[in-house]
């Protein structure tokens, strides 16, 4: 898979209170098409973590995909069309709750059927139809489910 993209990291002011994350939407390409969510005690989410120093958006994204998946970066086939972000501020009980702005990019990957993905950071998972317009998340989810629709359908 042509996973060397040039996804570089959108513009956002640099500081001390800025983090950058990426992530992947997982979609499988034969139909019924399905997208992958982890379950964490409170919410669903999707694969994606804090980038690396020097690391590009599908870098970090595919490499904390294969973290908390376990679903290897060569099995998984990145849209070069399609980027998500999302920034928010979000406080940390770790970071002494000092706010800080959170940059998350979403990826649009695919991959042939779906699988058991390994729980390392999750406690469940599940495979969504693709079935549009989802209610999971209205912060999150929904705003990149919604943007992956209108993708789609212009593709």
């Amino acid at each position: 898979m042509n996973n060397s993209l040039p996804h570089d990291w959108p513009a956002l002011d640099e500081g001390p209170t800025a983090k950058r994350a990426a992530g992947i939407l997982i979609m499988t390409r034969r139909r019924p098409n399905q997208f992958l969510l982890m379950r964490h005690v409170d919410r669903w989410d999707l694969p994606k973590g804090h980038s690396e120093p020097g690391e590009s958006v599908v870098e970090t994204a595919l490499r904390e995909t294969e973290e908390e998946t376990g679903i290897s970066g060569q099995d998984i086939e990145i849209d070069p069309d399609f980027c998500f972000q999302l920034v928010y501020p979000v406080r940390y009980k770790k970071r002494d709750n000092q706010p800080f702005r959170k940059q998350v990019v979403y990826l649009l990957g695919k991959i042939d059927d779906p699988v058991t993905p390994d729980l390392t950071e999750h406690l469940s998972f599940q495979w969504f139809d693709w079935s549009p317009p989802h209610q999971i998340q209205e912060q999150t989810i929904d705003p990149l489910l919604d943007a992956v629709r209108r993708h789609l359908e212009s593709s």
